[in-house]
């Protein structure tokens, strides 16, 4: 496995153990709610009326619950699942624990439906080399681990086969990733869109797109308590392509937001 592949695809192999499955059968797990864990693993015990009594699995405790406010646990074999739709009890405990199992073991890229969920590492991946990005042209989403160039070359080809427009939604909180992913978005594109063209030619276009961004963020970006470069405007980004489907253009659009709203990024 290279240093890729374990932040692509990971390790699986605990969601086929048979005593977690047995465990998960026999002791009818459950989320429950935690001030400071947001939710906690415990097996249920005594059921009294619209309340269980259930034991906290890290400490061992009794609480008292409302049956309302149990949520299921899924079975172990949906351990860091890629897509979270495919999960059996689709709640938020849920989702919140393949999200961060998923995260602790290097995979910052998670489905859920029809969206890409990322959490942001604060580091650099080795997952954007011209190699991953060779893997994922072409490929259909399921053939491959989550990733924001699936998502891109998914909607390069609808482009080219249903000759419509196609857009992409980067949105989230302050210092989630979405103009470091907008960044890959548009690295995805140029690559692909000009597989075909002279090596020299190849590139200049990305480079170009991407230096754009510098001379909007020295206007447009500022220090907060998230983010050391949090962008304080939306970024409308338009790519043109050809019949042919080689790029032959871009513009940007800018649209001020107010303090208080969620930055995005929608490219073209």
């Amino acid at each position: 496995m290279t240093d890729a592949d374990k932040f692509l695809y990971g390790d699986r192999s605990g969601g086929s153990n048979p005593l977690a499955q047995a465990d998960w059968s026999t002791k009818k797990l459950v989320w429950v709610p935690s001030e400071k864990l947001g939710f906690e693993a415990g097996s249920v015990k005594e059921e009294q009326g619209d309340e269980c009594v259930v034991e906290l699995t890290d400490s061992g405790k009794k609480v008292k619950i409302n049956k309302d406010d149990i949520q299921k646990m899924n079975p172990p074999k949906f351990s860091k699942v890629e897509d979270m739709a495919e999960l059996t009890c689709l709640n938020e405990a849920s989702v919140l624990h393949n999200l961060k199992e998923r995260y602790y073991s290097g995979l910052i890229y998670t489905y859920s439906g029809l969206f890409c969920v990322v959490v942001n590492p604060y580091k650099n991946l080795p997952i954007y080399s011209e190699d991953i990005v060779n893997m994922y042209k072409g490929k259909k989403r399921h053939e491959m681990p989550p990733h924001i160039y699936a998502i891109t070359d998914t909607a390069y080809r609808s482009m080219m086969q249903d000759r419509e427009d196609q857009s992409i939604l980067c949105t989230g909180e302050s210092g989630a990733g979405k103009t470091e992913n907008t960044k890959k978005v548009i690295q995805y594109l140029a690559h692909v869109a000009s597989s075909f063209k002279s090596k020299k030619d190849q590139g200049e276009l990305e480079k170009q797109l991407l230096q754009a961004n510098p001379i909007l963020e020295a206007f447009g970006n500022a220090k907060t308590v998230k983010n050391d470069n949090s962008s304080r405007f939306g970024k409308f980004i338009r790519i043109n392509f050809d019949v042919n489907g080689y790029i032959v253009g871009a513009n940007i659009e800018t649209c001020i937001l107010f303090r208080n709203m969620l930055n995005y990024e929608i490219v073209l």
